[in-house]
């Protein structure tokens, strides 16, 4: 028998049954609190070095099941270094099957961002020049919401000039391409020997928060919090019982203000990275449509692997959901702002069959992000 366990930081799986490792069957566990279902993560202790098959047999029932076709998932012996496996989804079951090297071995969705890695990464943050701890909002199960703010040593009367940058992920827990993205940014955005660094903060003041959703992270959730609420549902009116933490992030925002806001996510289907916009607002303008397209050019010009196109349908002039962060934000600050997707799989026009989209390419993105933004401030 083979000992499967998820009994760890964002695991997430159910044994069904592991006596035979040729036709080990497993189920992905439901959001805490919800009825949401599609990541997985878990580690495998094996018997023998012999091939060894997994099924997902509740694969038809997850929130998504459309994005299993042509898909592929990740493995990693230490955690560190992670490759693609592909699958195969047939009569609504999920199949992967592979001869191992090592004894244990790990499997996931996508590549995982652990809660310790995300405290190492605050405490690198604030341990910069730059960076400070602006505030701090609690989940509903009390972990801390940090809301970094990067900016440099100026006289508060040039501050009143700056433009108020903002950029959040991980709304959904289980799209941790965000915080990869998040940390690849912030080591860019802290380089004091970075020119586009110093020319950033002398022209604008960002706030960050790399992990909206720390409890349903640690959960191994799909897209919800502790009390089973979709965070990027949840802006129209923040409840800040059963969602404090963008009741947090929103009152921050309304006694800062906003003049850009991303929101950095991925998506399980589309096989590609992109931007959504807040076309649909009620307030949309030409000038907000003339940033929007802008950012989106100048991003793929820096880095190919974004697209223009917008992977979503674009909303019809006023019929935008307003609960939804971009839309809110966008809304209701009349600023420039996105939400960025990246893919769980691969970027179809820049394939890569080993990693796929990987860690390293979050983070160029993250750091390419903020070329986009330097390019563009003078518009905003």
């Amino acid at each position: 028998m083979m000992n499967i366990d998820c009994n760890f930081d964002g695991g997430n799986i159910q044994v069904v049954d592991s006596s035979d490792s040729n036709a080990i069957k497993l189920e992905i566990k439901k959001d805490k609190h919800a009825d949401y279902s599609q990541w997985f993560y878990f580690r495998a202790q094996l018997n023998t070095l012999e091939k060894c098959s997994f099924t997902i047999i509740n694969a038809g029932q997850v929130s998504y099941p459309e994005a299993w076709d042509a898909g592929t998932i990740v493995a990693s012996y230490d955690r560190q270094n992670w490759f693609r496996i592909s699958t195969d989804y047939q009569q609504q079951q999920l199949h992967f099957s592979l001869t191992p090297t090592q004894p244990i071995i790990y499997f996931s969705l996508y590549i995982p961002y652990s809660y310790e890695r995300h405290n190492d990464l605050i405490a690198w943050a604030l341990s910069q020049k730059h960076c400070q701890l602006h505030s701090v909002g609690r989940t509903v199960e009390g972990r801390p919401v940090e809301l970094l703010k990067i900016t440099n040593n100026t006289r508060s009367s040039d501050q009143q000039d700056k433009k108020n940058i903002w950029i959040i992920a991980r709304q959904h827990p289980a799209e941790t391409m965000a915080e990869w993205y998040i940390e690849g940014l912030l080591q860019a955005l802290l380089n004091e020997d970075n020119s586009l660094s110093r020319s950033l903060l002398a022209n604008a003041n960002f706030y960050i928060v790399a992990n909206m959703n720390p409890d349903g992270s640690i959960a191994g959730n799909l897209r919800t919090n502790g009390a089973g609420v979709d965070l990027n549902r949840s802006w129209l009116i923040s409840n800040p019982e059963q969602a404090p933490e963008s009741a947090f992030v929103s009152k921050a925002m309304d006694k800062l203000g906003v003049d850009v806001f991303l929101d950095i996510h991925g998506d399980e289907e589309i096989p590609f990275v992109f931007a959504a916009g807040c076309q649909g607002t009620p307030n949309y303008s030409a000038h907000l449509d003339k940033l929007d397209k802008k950012f989106r050019k100048t991003l793929h010009q820096i880095n190919p692997d974004f697209r223009v196109e917008n992977g979503y349908p674009v909303d019809e002039p006023g019929s935008d959901d307003l609960s939804i962060a971009c839309n809110q934000i966008g809304h209701r600050f009349n600023c420039l702002a996105l939400t960025i997707e990246m893919p769980f799989k691969d970027n179809q026009y820049l394939p890569d069959p080993i990693k796929g989209w990987g860690t390293e390419r979050c983070k160029a993105l993250g750091q390419a992000s903020l070329i986009a933004l330097q390019q563009m401030l003078a518009d905003i």
